[in-house]
């Protein structure tokens, strides 16, 4: 096990830590996919003349998560690792309970931008984890494994939110949350020592956290990898939020949502895997310039096709799911990458780069996602321009990243 200077090593061994910051990963993950199925439903409860505005149910989410990352690092830095994770996780369970109880629509997005919040404590800190214990390749490939078991919540979360929607009502998932957090934090708090001694902690004054900030954003390849990750995550987004209507709507799958998600969530997850394996050969850089390179010619030969009539009416359902598992494949195969290469020169503030990093890139892949989201026409077509035109921009900034 590679470790950075002055780090304790872990108790558990490397497969139950790898487990471990997956399921800490995987938080956001059933936090967004189990709401999937209740989209529906949620629109005609709450706002049947706007239905689009439903999937504010999950951006919220994401923009307190992104707000929440700004501060998670910089206090885990001062205070420690496992006691910022502990109280984003109360947070969390805290505003679960409160987007349960709450009889509005804006009362429902309050309660989930402050979920958002709390989970970035175990979002941004569990990253902070890793570096603590690991460095360069070797971390992106021990967060590409984190990643592969990951995946299997999203292939899941949507049969559970569809499970216990019909047990118990859309509300009911709110309280899933809380359990699966709980579970969670009592493993952490029993197996995962503290990471970060105290010899090794930042304060949190005023002048500590303006200069750790600006170290993060003093080197270009940091910059770069929060512009990139900001673009492949607005992709994401944005898929997210569409994926349910588009498949609902316009291919009459509703019903069976759960499941063409699953697939392919599964079948993107192999992406993590790939990844693993070819990182350390390939390096960084050059697999997330391939692959946004791919996704690119993917979407546009994807919008070229629909818009001339050119797929055969039987092959345009499984061509949509083909074009959704790229982007979520595209997905695997760069953000573990991108965070190890903005991560790689500031590892003596790894908390502050963390939280620096995540915050601005998911913040600003919201502000970009959304309008996309909201753009749902009935057709497809807003969503395969938007993943098209951020995967090139990102892409074109990749080259500014030197060999």
């Amino acid at each position: 096990m590679t470790q950075t200077d002055a780090r304790p090593a872990a108790r558990m061994g490397q497969t139950e830590f790898i487990a471990l910051i997956a399921v800490l990963f995987a938080t956001i993950a059933f936090s967004i996919d189990a709401m999937l199925p209740a989209l529906p439903q949620i629109a005609a409860e709450l706002s049947p003349d706007a239905p689009n505005a439903a999937q504010l149910i999950l951006t919220s989410f994401v923009l307190g998560m992104g707000i929440g990352t700004l501060f998670a690092g910089p206090l885990s830095d001062a205070f420690g690792r496992k006691p910022v994770i502990l109280a984003g996780a109360a947070l969390y369970c805290a505003s679960a309970l409160l987007a349960y109880l709450s009889p509005t629509l804006e009362g429902v997005l309050l309660a989930r931008l402050l979920q958002g919040l709390g989970s970035a404590g175990p979002r941004v800190v569990s990253l902070a984890l890793v570096r603590d214990m690991y460095k360069g390749r070797e971390m992106a490939r021990v967060v590409s494994f984190a990643m592969m078991i990951f995946t299997l919540v999203p292939a899941i979360a949507p049969f559970i939110g569809q499970g216990i929607i019909a047990l118990a009502g859309w509300r009911a998932i709110f309280l899933a949350f809380v359990v699966f957090s709980a579970v969670t934090m009592l493993w952490f708090t029993l197996r995962q020592p503290e990471t970060m001694p105290k010899a090794l902690r930042r304060g949190l004054s005023r002048d500590a956290l303006r200069g750790a900030f600006v170290e993060v954003l003093s080197h270009r390849v940091v910059i770069v990898s929060i512009a990139v990750q900001t673009l492949v995550f607005a992709c994401l987004f944005a898929t997210l939020s569409a994926t349910q209507p588009i498949l609902d709507q316009v291919y009459g799958e509703g019903d069976r949502f759960p499941m063409w998600f699953a697939l392919i969530a599964v079948v993107s997850g192999s992406a993590s895997f790939i990844n693993a394996k070819l990182v350390v050969r390939l390096g960084m850089r050059r697999m997330v310039t391939a692959t946004l390179a791919a996704q690119v010619v993917f979407s546009v030969v994807m919008l070229a096709a629909k818009a001339g009539g050119l797929w055969p009416v039987a092959w345009a359902f499984p061509a949509h799911l083909a074009w959704t598992t790229g982007v979520f494949f595209m997905t695997g195969l760069t953000i573990g990458n991108l965070n190890a290469l903005a991560l790689e020169p500031v590892g003596h503030v790894a908390g502050m780069a963390a939280s620096v990093i995540g915050a601005i890139a998911t913040v600003a892949s919201v502000v970009l996602a959304a309008p996309v989201g909201l753009m749902f026409d009935g057709t497809a077509y807003p969503l395969m321009a938007g993943v098209a035109v951020f995967a090139a921009g990102g892409w074109g900034l990749m080259r500014l990243i030197p060999r």
